[in-house]
């Protein structure tokens, strides 16, 4: 990191720590994009103190209804609201629950964790999951950061309390998972986890500290399971990629499925490539989507100690997630449908650790 992004950091940083989020988040958007030219003495507004470190750096806040419109057969899905604590952390959360499964049968359930800035509706309405889950008969779990726990709504996939068992919001986020499997009756060997952006670099971290849990993870424009310990090295490993093989020295993979854009000016996509790194020789492919957008498909086999692995390259994407619904934000409707490839490879994969209820620390 050279010396002028490293003081641009030290600004922002400083600047969220005041409660100054918008002079701070301008500063991130000048690093990340390598404008380090002198930039004019931030204005001095008077704002409440905010303690959480900011590393996203766009900002778009879209109003999507709580409860989606019922037609026809669809009225009897439930899409309700909830609220769960565990160890003294409190999170909400929005489920969906189709009424195209038989209640009696036992379903698969997938938790989706948004990107900084997003909520549960909104993240909904972009990746399109429940309309997909309809189709399969899944249930969707949507956690919705707290403000309290991070200014900007991100998942503190950085910080090494939020990266282990039973710590931090990887224990909450799986404590809520059990709770919702046993609630519903859920299939405890199909339940499986995604994410976009902060919630994708939570994906993987949870993918990994709980194998026992989550029979297979998901990534979307997201970062490895320890890429950073705290806000700089976070910022850092954003704009640069994480080494490929320091995260593919990881043991106790899961079968994971990555799609990052080439063109993503938020998370280098170096970082997509390193969630796999230390996977088999993989078949590559290449495709388009209906709408014509390009990408390179690599298939990785199953090896000792760690699953089989998916990497979509979007040849021209963003930090967006692929085939979504302008509905929400962050997405880019004209890529490959993530969500449907996801839940392809999702429900390709069954858990054999999880024959028994287990205990989220």
């Amino acid at each position: 990191m050279n010396t002028l992004f490293s003081g641009l950091m030290r600004d922002a940083a400083q600047l969220t720590r005041t409660g100054r989020l918008v002079d701070a988040t301008q500063l991130i958007q000048r690093a990340l994009r390598g404008d380090t030219s002198p930039a004019e003495a931030p204005t001095t507004t008077s704002r409440a103190v905010v303690e959480d470190d900011v590393i996203e750096a766009q900002v778009r806040v879209v109003e999507v209804e709580q409860t989606p419109e019922p037609r026809g057969s669809e009225a009897a899905d439930a899409w309700t609201p909830g609220s769960f604590t565990h160890q003294g952390r409190s999170i909400d959360y929005m489920l969906f629950v189709p009424a195209s499964a038989q209640p009696a049968a036992a379903r698969p359930l997938v938790l989706m964790l948004h990107g900084c800035t997003q909520g549960a509706a909104d993240f909904a309405a972009g990746t399109r999951m429940n309309e997909l889950a309809r189709e399969n008969g899944c249930i969707v779990l949507y956690p919705e950061q707290a403000k309290r726990a991070h200014g900007q709504k991100c998942w503190n996939w950085f910080k090494t309390q939020h990266q282990q068992r039973g710590r931090g919001e990887p224990a909450l986020l799986a404590a809520l998972t059990e709770h919702i499997v046993a609630q519903q009756q859920a299939d405890r060997s199909r339940v499986y986890v995604a994410g976009l952006s902060a919630g994708g670099a939570m994906a993987d971290v949870l993918g990994h500290c709980y194998p026992d849990l989550y029979a297979a993870v998901g990534v979307h424009s997201g970062l490895p399971h320890g890429a950073a310990n705290d806000m700089m090295s976070a910022l850092n490993v954003m704009r640069t990629g994480a080494p490929e093989a320091r995260a593919g020295a990881a043991k106790g993979s899961p079968p994971t499925i990555v799609f990052h854009g080439d063109a993503d000016p938020t998370v280098h996509p170096g970082n997509g490539r390193a969630i796999v790194a230390g996977a088999m020789p993989g078949t590559v492919s290449e495709g388009r989507s209906a709408a014509g957008r390009r990408y390179t498909r690599t298939v990785h086999p199953a090896s000792p100690g760690r699953g089989d692995a998916e990497h979509w390259l979007l040849h021209g994407a963003g930090h967006a997630w692929s085939g979504g619904s302008a509905a929400g934000s962050y997405t880019q409707p004209d890529g490959i449908d993530a969500s449907r490839e996801m839940l392809r490879f999702f429900l390709a994969h069954r858990s054999t650790l999880a024959s028994e209820p287990q205990q989220a620390p």
